[in-house]
């Protein structure tokens, strides 16, 4: 466990996905995504346990003050240029009137200790373009934008029209 005079980070386990949930939440809230949002404590208990295939990992940073005041969830990826592994940050979220403690970078110390142990060679995110205190973060860890990439998607309903398409045909 990581620990500073005031946060300690921790590995998150399936007994903590009641609190990653209550967290994720006030990501959406902030993020004014709250419509999309639907997380599930059973999901995650399930995707955090050591056999899950999704490779969901998450990080709690605790205080002596409050118990969970921020997270980060994280899952490896594959870069096929480097022919090596990476982890991707799907969300970094600090509680608001913890923001400025150094919490935020207490996550990232841990997840570049993770990284480095694991023989990864690069951490990827993504930030909303209107994120300007996020971004303003990132630049200061000096994280550069890659702004020749555009994210794309499919949902639910796509990914089960192009599997079902593949099966009739």
């Amino acid at each position: 466990m990581e620990s500073s005079p005031h946060v300690s980070i921790r590995k998150a386990t399936p007994d903590d996905a009641k609190t990653l949930v209550d967290l994720i939440v006030e990501l959406a809230t902030y993020e004014n995504l709250l419509d999309e949002a639907e997380p599930s404590v059973e999901l995650l208990e399930e995707h955090l346990s050591a056999e899950a295939l999704t490779g969901c990992e998450a990080l709690l940073a605790e205080t002596e003050r409050d118990t969970a005041v921020g997270f980060a969830l994280f899952f490896h990826n594959y870069s096929t240029f480097q022919t090596n592994a990476g982890l991707y940050v799907e969300d970094l979220f600090v509680r608001s009137t913890y923001r400025g403690e150094g919490i935020g970078l207490a996550l990232f110390r841990r997840l570049a200790e993770i990284a480095e142990k694991r023989g990864c060679r690069r951490i990827d995110w993504a930030v909303l373009d209107w994120n300007t205190e996020a971004i303003e973060f990132y630049d200061e860890l000096g994280a550069e934008p890659l702004d020749d990439w555009t994210t794309m998607r499919l949902d639910e309903e796509a990914i089960e029209e192009i599997a079902t398409a593949g099966a009739a045909a």
